[in-house]
């Protein structure tokens, strides 16, 4: 079982084996592994960001990633640069991280792609400074791990990350 960061920072990343820690656009260049892991997207900076009007980010079947600035400043963790949890599966191209890499960097590069996770992160100003950092981990692991990590971080800021959404509740 993989081991949680003792920091939610990137130096606590980096400690807990995760890799990479370059810019989405970079994702061209330095190709994630194509194997199932979790990612993590950060913030160089802890001051308060500043807000696109409209996302960056592609309509995919027609739905506009653009959320009210309310609900953006409503769901900033204050003092935290880790900004989105996310999982990849093996998936059936057995491509893992490089593929769901590949698909939110050019989501956020407003293509219509299907990543819906973590749209909030294109709303930022400084969008083109953020950082993305991956660990590779067995297929099986995946979703126990994202949700573990994602709890972690909510005992210790007393919320999810910015763009991480919680389940609607069903009525």
């Amino acid at each position: 079982m993989t081991d949680l960061p003792t920091l939610w920072t990137h130096v606590g990343l980096e400690a807990a084996g995760f890799e990479g820690f370059v810019p989405f656009t970079e994702l061209q260049v330095t190709k994630p592994p194509k194997l199932p892991g979790i990612y993590v997207v950060l913030r160089p900076s802890t001051a308060p960001p500043s807000y696109l009007e409209r996302s960056v980010a592609g309509w995919f079947k027609g739905n506009d990633p653009t959320a009210e600035q309310d609900l953006l400043e409503m769901t900033w963790v204050m003092g935290s640069t880790i900004l989105y949890i996310g999982k990849a599966n093996w998936g059936t191209h057995e491509d893992g991280l490089r593929r769901r890499l590949s698909q939110y960097r050019r989501f956020g590069a407003g293509k219509a792609v299907g990543h819906r996770g973590g749209e909030h992160i294109w709303q930022l100003a400084d969008h083109a400074e953020l950082l993305v950092c991956w660990k590779v981990t067995d297929d099986e692991e995946v979703k126990n791990l994202e949700s573990r990590l994602i709890d972690d971080f909510e005992a210790r800021h007393g919320r999810w990350p910015f763009a991480n959404r919680k389940p609607e509740p069903i009525h």
